[in-house]
């Protein structure tokens, strides 16, 4: 068994794995990064390897304490990957970012994909049929845009995410969520439709924590996976150890 391990911006996901076939998973703050993974491996006592992205604010000592029951293994950008890296600043390249180009490379073979990943920010990468990664794109997802309106004016308020029908707000509060959701909508629709209008061929992936919240508002049709991170954690690992 695996256990795969992100640590993103504002909380840390897992999943523990059986070759490809996602067991369980499970999500937790940064403050309780320890416990949670040692009752894990409590739980699924064959987990023998711990797979992660990006140590972010997680220091190495903390996983060290594992190291004598389970293979501690990272991720980075030094060792073999299924695609060729054009991107203008390749170290610059967020381990996020490379790990979900890495899954769609190796889930879906021979077609353009394009991976958008809505989370504290929007990033969108594209790699073509030939498995040649050349960028994309990073805007402010969700959480981002209510708090710039709210820190950046006189009276505007905190809103969490709500989800809204009318494309009219009939309200200040629902002018903001129209706002932010039909904004954000239209943004990824649009970075859709016109990189579409140069490829054919085509796969869009949508993950992250929002992506099952603007599935369902997307008017181009994708492969909406919220686990697909994780899922790449997994699947690049096996590739990395079988070409090593």
């Amino acid at each position: 068994m695996i256990l795969t391990i992100d640590v993103g911006n504002t909380q840390i996901k897992s999943a523990v794995f059986e070759e490809n076939t996602l067991i369980e998973k499970e999500i937790f703050s940064l403050s309780n990064f320890q416990i949670s993974i040692e009752n894990i491996l409590k739980k699924f006592k064959k987990i023998s390897v711990l797979v992660i992205a990006s140590v972010g604010k997680i220091e190495k000592e903390q996983l060290e304490v594992f190291s004598q029951r389970v293979k501690i293994y990272f991720i980075d950008r030094e060792k073999v990957l299924p695609f060729i890296n054009k991107y203008a600043t390749p170290t610059t390249l967020g381990i996020d970012r490379l790990v979900l180009t890495a899954g769609a490379v190796l889930q879906f073979p021979s077609q353009n994909r394009l991976i958008i990943d809505v989370g504290t920010c929007v990033t969108y990468d594209f790699v073509d049929e030939n498995d040649v990664y050349y960028g994309g794109a990073i805007s402010p997802g969700f959480r981002l845009r209510y708090e710039a309106m709210h820190n950046y004016t006189a009276k505007l308020p905190l809103l969490e995410l709500k989800d809204i029908e009318n494309l009219v707000g009939n309200s200040t509060d629902n002018s903001m969520h129209s706002g932010v959701v039909n904004g954000l909508t239209f943004e990824i629709d649009g970075y859709i439709h016109a990189i579409k209008a140069e490829k054919e061929n085509f796969i869009i992936i949508l993950t992250g924590g929002d992506a099952n919240f603007l599935a369902k508002r997307l008017k181009n049709t994708i492969f909406a996976n919220s686990n697909f991170l994780l899922e790449s954690l997994n699947s690049l690992y096996q590739y990395q150890i079988n070409n090593d």
